[in-house]
């Protein structure tokens, strides 16, 4: 008897080469093969595309006071794909004041998911 397959391609970011790797997996939706991939690096981000996508997220926030009335953020790091609707819908309420330095953190682990939003420019 053999077991259905799904197959869901992917263009690997993790280098130039931008390798079209395929994630089989079976009706439990576990992985079976990944091909395509041209090192061990678009092996993983294949497994991690397939199973936890993650994205850094870049916005901006609402400055008052200034002649540039947003602020340019991202998330310090990756956060879950599934999530993003959520951390915007944060972002939106933010309100930041002048000065802030880039780096500075303007959004303290946001979602509780360990990650803080920061600047991504210096506001005078």
């Amino acid at each position: 008897m053999s077991e259905k397959t799904s197959d869901l391609k992917f263009i690997c970011i993790m280098c130039p080469l931008g390798c079209e790797v395929t994630v089989k997996s079976d009706e439990e939706g576990k992985i079976v093969e990944i091909l395509g991939h041209k090192c061990k690096k678009g092996e993983k981000y294949a497994m991690d595309e397939f199973t936890n996508p993650m994205r850094i997220l870049t916005s901006t926030v609402s400055v008052e006071g200034v002649r540039f009335p947003r602020l340019p953020v991202k998330t310090s790091n990756f956060i879950p794909k599934a999530k993003i609707f959520e951390c915007m819908n944060e972002i939106a309420k933010a309100k930041a004041k002048a000065p802030i330095k880039i780096g500075q953190v303007i959004i303290k682990d946001i979602l509780g998911l360990g990650v803080d939003v920061i600047s991504t420019r210096d506001l005078k």
